[in-house]
């Protein structure tokens, strides 16, 4: 029997490694980025100088106790805050604003969000001249429009005389002198001058929804409060989530209706807690480092509620 012997193969040689050449930033790519921080450094020193620093200053003032100008850092050092949990009347003005926040965003964005859709509609007519008579009160000042409610709902007002005249009152309503009828003529004030400006952003939403979605839905059957609701509504949703957080902020902020419309009465039952701040920073005798602590609070709460508007309405994966 023979036998084949086979040829070994001849071991593989190993290539050796080359190393890897280094990787460096050419010239332009360094102009270019040298160029891009050249744009950005101004923008970026006058947002730290205008915004960040003087919110450092305010942080170091709200330490810091003494009218006018006569001030010194406080023993303790959070002695403003303390002070804070005991103010009854600053908790007053803090209930009241959350009374408007609760009561005026919820019915301001729903009806907001009503006119956008009955507006978006294609074949409604004059539709570019309801949506400027919507959106023209944001267009008003606000001292103006305050002073305007203040001389309607005055005892001799106009109100007053379309009441009696229908029989509807017996004789005037003290509107700005009791304290649930000059909380409703603030928020109605509210509502009738911020309605239009969140209607706006809800248009533009609209009309970034495609149709096709929307003429699918009534083809299958769903009634228009149904293809609003399951097909609308959760398209809309970053929009809504934005001008929450827009109102929110807004409405914490309140100050000149307050101001100007009912001067915080009676008895600072109308009064908001950005009107407190004025009060004590600028009224009587100046309590600027108090002042200061009540406006690092009033930063917390707008912080805390926009992120728990964000944790709750915005769902993206």
């Amino acid at each position: 029997m023979s036998l084949r012997t086979e040829a070994a193969a001849p071991p593989r040689r190993e290539s050796p490694k080359q190393p890897k050449p280094e990787q460096h930033t050419s010239p332009m790519s360094r102009r270019r980025s040298l160029t891009g921080w050249t744009f950005l450094l101004p923008a970026s020193l006058l947002i730290v100088a205008m915004n960040f620093w003087p919110m450092l200053q305010a942080f170091i003032l709200s330490l810091q106790t003494g009218r006018g100008a006569r001030l010194g850092f406080a023993e303790p050092l959070w002695y403003n805050y303390e002070r804070l949990m005991s103010d009854q009347l600053f908790w007053m003005t803090l209930r009241t604003t959350m009374t408007y926040l609760i009561v005026q965003v919820p019915i301001m964005l729903i009806l907001a969000l009503i006119l956008a859709n009955i507006l978006n509609n294609p074949n409604l007519r004059f539709k570019g001249l309801w949506r400027t008579a919507i959106f023209l009160p944001c267009a008003v000042s606000l001292v103006s429009y305050a002073l305007v409610f203040r001389t309607m709902f005055s005892n001799d007002g106009i109100v007053n005389d379309w009441l009696v005249a229908l029989n509807l009152a017996d004789g005037p309503i003290n509107w700005l002198g009791q304290t649930d009828t000059a909380q409703f003529v603030l928020v109605l004030g509210l509502l009738w001058r911020w309605t239009g400006f969140n209607m706006i952003f809800y248009l533009a939403a609209l009309q970034t929804i495609d149709r096709s979605s929307i003429e699918a839905a009534r083809v299958d059957g769903a009634s228009a409060l149904q293809t609003f609701w399951y097909v609308t509504l959760p398209q809309l949703r970053p929009m809504i989530l934005l001008t929450a957080i827009m109102s929110t902020n807004g409405t914490i902020q309140l100050f000149d209706e307050s101001y100007n419309l009912t001067q915080g009465g009676p008895a600072y039952t109308t009064m908001t807690v950005s009107h407190y701040l004025y009060s004590v920073s600028f009224e009587g005798s100046p309590n600027f480092g108090y002042a200061a602590a009540v406006s690092y609070v009033i930063l917390f709460i707008i912080a805390v509620l926009a992120a728990a508007q964000l944790k709750i309405g915005d769902k993206r994966d």
